[in-house]
């Protein structure tokens, strides 16, 4: 019966493996680094010079767009923030990305339209997460005609491109603001994080950690979250923090063709898109939204490369 116990509980706590280890069973050791996976991938991360460097940079973003009023004393939406007889002036010490056709502070523009960004990146990810992981863990788990009827659901809005389903739905509603372009996206995007979640489910749930635990009288809900859910969840955490960056980049590619973010809300989108028209008269006003928006959307891709590769048994 002890066996049974630690066998059931291996996959999900470090203490249980430990035992299993000290017991001199054989195949303890394999056992044990299973138990510590998180451990284990946390202590590989922090050695990692590309997961140090791009969480430093998505650390100062997430500040950026919580707390601007510390990185700028200007807001761009105040009553004469704009003067025309600054249009298109070149950066100086004062103004260090230089001025945009209106005559707006690039720097500062620059700075609140972080908020909107991550805002957007990190709202989608958390609806597309919980939306799609649950169905996913529903699917994998019931299985039959759930699992049938689910897939089929997820299967039709596989067919529908992001970006042109994002556009149209976006003309039709009319309304850009942060909250309806992750909304939108994360309508379409929501069953790849379901098939994640659901092929990891089906590949855990006939383990024999599992068939232990139902054994031993746990409940569906305590086998589920307890056993299956923290072995299953590693693909969906590393394709989430990957798409951090995609999605990001998406709302802006939204917002520069006019379908996303809308004035008088600011964006580097909407920004790159007023400057593009004045590229050859002066490049920094789209340079600098165009340098902020590829070393976010590179931050998060490198992070998420991190993850995969500290999550990935074959680099154990």
């Amino acid at each position: 019966m002890t066996d049974i116990q630690g066998s059931a509980s291996e996959p999900s706590t470090g203490k249980a493996a430990d035992e299993v280890a000290a017991s001199g069973r054989a195949g303890g050791g394999a056992d044990e680094r299973v138990g510590n996976l998180w451990s284990d991938a946390w202590y590989d991360l922090r050695r990692r010079k590309m997961f140090i460097a791009s969480a430093s940079v998505i650390f100062v973003l997430l500040l950026i767009a919580a707390f601007p009023q510390l990185f700028t004393d200007h807001n761009p939406r105040d009553a004469g923030a704009c003067k025309l007889v600054n249009s298109l002036k070149d950066p100086s010490g004062s103004h260090w990305f230089g001025y945009d056709v209106q005559g707006c502070d690039v720097y500062t523009k620059v700075i609140w339209s972080t908020r909107n960004s991550i805002v957007v990146g990190f709202s989608t990810v958390v609806l597309v997460t919980v939306v799609g992981g649950v169905l996913g863990l529903v699917a994998g788990y019931v299985g039959g005609w759930v699992d049938g009827l689910l897939s089929r659901f997820a299967d039709i809005f596989f067919a529908i491109p992001l970006m042109l389903g994002a556009i149209l739905a976006l003309a039709v509603i009319g309304k850009g603001d942060a909250l309806t372009v992750a909304l939108i996206m994360a309508a379409l995007v929501w069953p790849k994080i379901f098939r994640l979640m659901r092929g990891a489910v089906i590949a855990n749930k006939h383990n024999d950690y599992v068939v232990a635990a139902r054994a031993l009288g746990g409940g569906t809900l305590r086998v589920t979250f307890r056993h299956i859910l923290p072995n299953a969840i590693a693909p969906v955490l590393v394709y989430v923090t990957i798409s951090l960056g995609e999605f990001i980049a998406a709302e802006a590619a939204l917002s520069y063709l006019g379908v996303g973010i809308q004035p008088p809300g600011i964006s580097w989108g909407l920004m790159i898109s007023d400057a593009q028209e004045r590229f050859l008269q002066a490049s920094h006003p789209l340079l600098f939204p165009s340098l902020f928006l590829s070393v976010t959307v590179l931050s998060f891709i490198l992070m998420g490369d991190a993850v995969r590769d500290a999550l990935d048994p074959k680099n154990r």
